[in-house]
């Protein structure tokens, strides 16, 4: 099992770093192996709707996404972790998300499908620092339609609200366990 993770935060060794930390031990403690990559270090241009992709498959941008395309179909397990900003995803995961118009381009313009996609899960791990009610409706929102677009099945989230200073997830150990849990119940099935 390839299992990605995703991390959107900008905040080095942030709440959502350490939410996904705990979630790689999980997947660890579930026998698999995590790859963890940090958005905010890589260069990755925004989508400019050039619309190449629409009818090459590819992207024009020679940039830190271009492993990505080769990485993401053969992944059988993706985490998207991002903090909550103005009730959105991070830029840096909105512009990795973006870029994954190559994906939608090659499943709904091309015809291109994932032969494994029955097995491919997608999961969404999101940090907030305020309490709304809808506080994390966008980001699953936007998480549920890039999985459709990389024929990966949205199977589940962890969402922590009230975690706004540096390693105040700390304070919160049930949240911290609950993240173990998670990412060792995500390596179950195929």
């Amino acid at each position: 099992m390839n299992v990605l993770i995703f991390n959107g935060s900008p905040r080095k060794d942030g709440n959502t770093e350490v939410l996904l930390q705990h979630v790689a031990e999980g997947i660890k403690k579930g026998g698999r192996k995590p790859e963890i990559i940090h958005l905010a270090r890589l260069h990755i241009h925004p989508c400019t709707g050039c619309g190449n992709c629409e009818t090459t498959g590819e992207c024009i941008w020679d940039d830190d996404m271009q492993p990505f395309y080769i990485k993401i179909p053969v992944a059988t397990r993706i985490v998207i972790g991002s903090p909550i900003y103005f009730y959105g995803v991070t830029a840096q995961t909105k512009a990795f998300i973006d870029r994954c118009q190559v994906f939608w381009s090659r499943k709904y313009l091309l015809g291109e499908t994932n032969p494994n996609r029955e097995a491919r899960k997608g999961f969404l791990v999101c940090v907030a620092a305020t309490s709304g009610a809808k506080i994390f409706d966008s980001a699953a929102l936007t998480a549920r339609y890039v999985y459709d677009a990389m024929d990966v099945t949205y199977s589940g989230d962890l969402f922590a609200q009230g975690i706004d200073e540096k390693g105040s997830i700390f304070t919160n150990k049930e949240k911290l366990k609950q993240a173990v849990t998670f990412g060792r119940e995500l390596c179950e099935g195929p």
